[in-house]
């Protein structure tokens, strides 16, 4: 008896929540970790990043990214992966602060009204700009929607909402990574 699976290729695994099958499996991924540390809650991203880098041990073929903004220069980098995750901030979702969502790329952009990525650039333009220079990648957006993303002064650090569900929001992308075919195992703890 076949199954809807039987027919899908990379595309409709990275967006479904199935393990993707070891003939399918990426030969590279990239995780870019989004976000401005100095904006309270913006700072998700790269406290993610800061969470993986130092409790687990990195795949060569899995890159890590801590980029601050999202920005065009990034088209280039674009060829190079076959799968890219994005850890970014959300606003606006309905969600209390501290959930962890999971959408595909170009789901933020149809959501008017919604910020779904705090930032100028996302995924799916990315995208959409390296498809014009025939750079092609999957793509799979991890988010958590903040508590405060926009504080009046410069200040480091995460609510407490979002500080308390920072774990999940790593075991997500742990979670993922696993799925795609690239499970990381922790550091060996030093004592």
């Amino acid at each position: 008896m076949a199954c809807e699976e039987d027919s899908w290729g990379l595309r409709e695994y990275v967006a479904s929540n199935v393990a993707v099958p070891e003939e399918l499996r990426p030969q590279r991924v990239a995780v870019l970790c989004v976000g401005n540390r100095l904006m309270l809650d913006d700072g998700v991203g790269p406290a993610v990043y800061d969470e993986l880098t130092a409790s687990y041990d990195i795949p060569d073929n899995v890159e890590l990214l801590d980029l601050g903004c999202l920005s065009l220069a990034m088209i280039g980098r674009v060829r190079e992966f076959d799968v890219i995750l994005t850890v970014d901030a959300v606003d606006d979702s309905g969600q209390p602060a501290g959930t962890v969502l999971r959408y595909a790329p170009d789901a933020m952009a149809r959501h008017v009204g919604i910020t779904a990525s705090l930032h100028d650039l996302k995924l799916i333009d990315l995208f959409d700009s390296a498809a014009l220079l025939g750079y092609q990648a999957e793509g799979l957006c991890l988010g958590m929607q903040v508590e405060n993303a926009s504080p009046a002064e410069a200040t480091e650090g995460l609510t407490r909402p979002v500080h308390d569900a920072l774990p999940l929001l790593v075991d997500v992308v742990v979670g993922e990574l696993a799925r795609l075919g690239f499970p990381l195992s922790r550091k060996a703890s030093i004592e």
